[in-house]
């Protein structure tokens, strides 16, 4: 599944199953736990697979990536920066205007009740009720 693989009609969970699979290390078990926190979280989420190679969930509106490099398993949240995070997770891409991410390293833990709280924030944010609408 290495750049230049094709993935041609192959679902999207599939994909993910087998990057967990390939990377073999702690960071696929970081991404595979994760991707369960996420599903618990939000049951209808859904899973695409993007930009060569990135796990993306959706509901109502993108949620968040996860993405894996040699030192970090990333997990982007779309609008993070309207996400209340009363734990801290968030510490990286703090500077920017919309989204933010957490840093997984290979021994730290997750706070997975923070983590699906974050979720639920996130899948919440893109509720259609909850996106404003224009004055008339």
């Amino acid at each position: 599944m290495k750049d230049g693989t094709t993935t041609k009609g192959e679902s999207p969970s599939r994909l993910i199953d087998a990057r967990i699979k390939e990377l073999g290390d702690w960071r696929g078990k970081t991404l595979a736990r994760l991707r369960a926190l996420i599903k618990e979280a939000e049951p209808e989420v859904v899973e695409e697979w993007k930009w060569r190679g990135v796990p993306v969930w959706y509901r109502d509106g993108m949620i968040c990536t996860g993405e894996t490099y040699k030192s970090v398993v990333k997990v982007t949240f779309a609008k993070g920066a309207a996400l209340k995070d009363p734990s801290g997770l968030f510490n990286s891409s703090l500077d920017g205007n919309v989204r933010r991410a957490i840093d997984f390293h290979e021994d730290d833990e997750i706070d997975e009740a923070a983590f699906k709280a974050l979720v639920r924030a996130a899948v919440a944010l893109n509720k259609p009720s909850a996106r404003k609408t224009k004055p008339a």
